[in-house]
This record gives structure tokens, C-alpha cells and sequence, in this order.
């Protein structure tokens, strides 16, 4: 089914989830009756007025075109060229000279730096080629990673169901590697929780994080090594994995500290899957846990590119916290963060995604500057963070509304396309 199929009332659902509200806290804001949102959902009721399909695409954040379901302008700095990723997902001829091994990992460890320093733009032309070789070189872990940045960048650009797609031919690649498995999880949950399907999330996540954590990092085996969180965590491991553990033997084991951020990152997505769902005090419980395994990493080759340790966790507790609608706690927590060494150590597609974040915090709390600030923050850290996402569109256009809208604000709603 295409676009143009899906009913409207569809669509209507599906931007209803996507901005974390209820059919009631829809209909607070259209001023009508959660009996009429449940009727427009379920096509019981036809939308045939475009004045109310402009009313609801307002209180979305959306374009009344997306849900119409045609075909959107688009806007400056925003990317294109996603059919050319579409396309190479789609073929299933293997190249008959794929690049050397090297050559091939060398271009993966490209188009990564590409991401992490949100060049967009640039990776969007890069990975229809990389995917063609990495799909002929029959390399499980280059393929794993090329699937997994394809679909980091299709989340980013609001192409969930294709990032879904690239996540699942990770998983399917890994096969029995538990460890590639894992990383292709962090995809999956990530792609799942963009659709809005956060219990599916969850239990995606979960699961591969306990495969390769050992048992001491949850909070029902803290006799092995001690309490982890904000109270005693394990003796430090050194790069290698190795330290002073005791000898007990009620570890799953203690693997390679690579393995450990790796699963780390995975209870941070499950973490925000679990305040999706509306869990509260599970997500507080998963990033607590998920604290506990970063305290225990001295350092370590981020070779599966997760950006994990203890500031991470303190990005997902302030999401968290914004998600389950306490904009002040997720701000304090931001403002803390921001000021800690590993803070720009970062990459630069990290930051910019978290202030995003931030500016809808601040619009929660009805602080127009606050916003405004943090979306200059993240322009200038990673351009395309703000100019190509459209999560980035959507913020710009409820700042921009001010009469008179904050400084800079005007000038990037200018740049996104957007009109006053």
C-alpha cells in the first residue's frame, strides 16, 4: 500500500502518535470530542473540508498535503535523494565486483563519520553505492553496519517504515552473532519507537541487551558485584575487558567492554521505549541500569559506533524526563549535562539531536527564547540537524509563530522554508 492508499484517517492516527498524544488530548485541542477523533481514525467519519484538515494538520505539526497524502514540496535544506536508498534496499542482484574487504571497511568508517557529523546531505549520496558494494562483499559486519547507518539517517529524515526495513535486513544479516545481532537491535528499537510502536521497542530491546550484558549488571544478580547506579558500581575494567571481579561465578560473562556499550545503549533505547509506553518508573529503572554498566567502562574503541558512557545517560534521563512531561527535570538535567567534560566529546549529530530535543522542552514550559536558543545551539553545532530533519521543521514553526519571534529563529525558518 502506498501513500496515496492509506485512508486519511490513517494518517491522522499515525501523526496522532507520533506527537505522543491521546485521541483526548487530540480532541482537547480541536476542541471537539474524542467520540469524533475515534470516528475520523476508524473512517466512520469522512473528512471532506479542507478547512478541518487544515485545523488538524495545525495541531499535528504537520503539512495538510501529508495528510492528504500527496506529495510534499520540498523545502530548503532538506535532503533528497532518499529513492536512491530505496532503491538500493530494494535490489536483490548481488554486484559481480565488490570492492576489496579494506577498501569496503573504509567506506564504512566514512559514511559513519559522515553521520556523526550530520553531513546529511553527503551520506544520502554515498549510501546507494555503499549499500550495492556491502551487499555484494558478503562481509556480515560491513553489511550490518552500512544497514544500520541507512537506517540512523531514513529515521532522521522521517522515513521510519524504510529505516524499519534497513534495521530488519541488519538483524537478518547478523544471523546467530550475538553481538552483531545487538547491534543491529539498537536499529531496530530505534526505527520502532519513531513509528510510535514503543512496546515493540521494548520488547526488541531488552532481550539483545541481556544477551550481552553479564548478569551483575542487573539489579536482580547485585550480590555478584555490588549495586550499580548512583551507589557502588564494580571495579573498573581496563580496555581489554579484564579486572578485578572476585572470582564469582554468577556472571553470564564479562566479555569485551565494546560488548558492554553496546548494551549499554540498548537500555537507553529501551529506557525511552519504556517512557513511550508511559513506564515511568521502569524507564528510570532501565537508565539507572544502564548508568551502572557506563560507571563500570574505564574506556574503550567505540567500534560499533554507540557514543555510550555516563553523559549519554544523562541525554536519555532528561528525554525521559520530557517525555513523561516533566519539562523542568528534563531541563535541569540538560543544563548539568551540557556542562560536563564528555559533553563535547559528543559527536556533533548527537548534540544537535539532543538540543532539538531541549527546544521542545522549553516549548512545554512556554519558553519561546529557551527554544529559540537551543535550536540556534544545535544549528551551529550540526547545521543539518535543523535543516534537513523534519521533527527540526515542526519545532522552528511553534517558535516562529511569536509575534516577534525570537532572534535567529526568524532566520532559520527562513532556511527550512518556512513562511511567517
Amino acid at each position: 500500500m502506498t501513500s496515496d492508499d492509506i485512508p486519511i484517517g490513517r494518517r491522522v492516527a499515525n501523526w496522532r502518535v507520533r506527537r505522543s498524544m491521546t485521541q483526548q488530548m487530540l480532541a482537547d485541542r480541536l476542541r471537539r470530542s474524542k467520540s469524533w477523533v475515534d470516528k475520523i481514525e476508524r473512517g466512520a467519519r469522512t473528512l471532506d473540508r479542507y478547512s478541518v484538515i487544515q485545523e488538524l494538520a495545525h495541531v499535528l505539526r504537520v503539512d495538510p498535503e501529508v495528510l492528504l497524502g500527496q506529495q510534499r514540496s520540498t523545502p530548503a535544506g532538506t535532503t533528497d535523494g532518499v529513492d536512491g536508498i530505496r532503491a538500493a534496499l530494494a535490489r536483490y542482484d548481488i554486484p559481480q565486483a565488490p570492492p576489496p574487504t579494506d577498501e569496503l571497511r573504509r567506506q564504512v568508517g566514512h559514511a559513519w563519520l559522515t553521520y556523526q557529523h550530520a553531513h546529511y546531505g553527503q551520506l544520502v549520496r554515498l549510501l546507494p553505492g555503499l549499500l550495492n558494494a556491502a551487499q555484494g562483499a558478503w562481509s556480515a559486519e560491513l553489511l550490518v553496519q552500512a544497514y544500520r547507518i541507512t537506517s540512523s539517517l531514513l529515521v532522521k529524515l522521517d522515513e521510519a517504515d524504510l529505516g524499519w526495513l534497513s534495521a530488519d535486513r541488519a538483524m537478518a544479516v547478523a544471523g546467530g552473532d550475538p553481538v552483531l545481532a545487538a547491534t543491529a537491535a539498537i536499529s531496530v528499537g530505534q526505527a520502532l519507537r519513531a513509528q510510535g510502536q514503543d512496546h515493540l521497542a521494548l520488547a526488541a530491546l531488552l532481550p539483545a541487551a541481556d544477551r550481552v550484558l553479564p548478569l551483575s549488571s542487573h539489579p536482580d544478580d547485585q550480590e555478584v558485584s555490588g549495586t550499580f547506579g548512583d551507589q557502588t558500581a564494580p571495579k573498573p575494567l581496563d580496555h581489554r575487558g579484564e579486572g578485578d571481579h572476585g572470582g564469582g561465578g554468577g556472571h553470564r560473562g564479562q566479555g569485551d567492554l565494546r560488548e558492554w556499550a553496546v548494551g549499554g545503549t540498548l537500555l537507553l533505547q529501551a529506557a525511552l521505549a519504556a517512557a513511550g509506553c508511559g513506564e515511568s518508573r521502569r524507564a528510570d529503572e532501565l537508565t539507572d541500569r544502564a548508568a551502572g554498566v557506563a560507571a563500570n567502562l574505564r574506556g574503550y574503541d567505540d567500534q560499533h559506533h554507540t557514543s555510550f558512557g555516563p553523559v549519554a545517560v544523562e541525554v536519555a534521563r532528561a528525554l525521559v524526563a520530557a517525555q513523561r512531561g516533566d519539562a523542568a527535570e528534563a531541563l535541569r538535567r540538560h543544563s548539568t549535562t551540557v556542562r560536563r567534560e564528555g559533553w563535547q566529546r559528543l559527536p556533533a549529530e548527537y548534540r544537535g539531536a539532543h538540543l532539538i530535543d531541549v527546544a521542545r522542552a522549553y516549548l512545554q514550559v512556554g519558553d519561546l527564547r529557551g527554544a529559540a536558543r537551543a535550536l540556534v545551539d544545535a544549528d551551529s553545532i550540526a547545521p543539518a540537524e535543523v535543516r534537513c530533519r523534519p521533527l527540526a521543521r515542526t519545532v522552528i514553526a511553534d517558535v516562529a509563530r511569536a509575534q516577534p519571534a525570537p532572534a535567529g529563529v526568524a532566520r532559520l525558518a527562513t532556511l527550512v522554508g518556512l513562511t511567517r
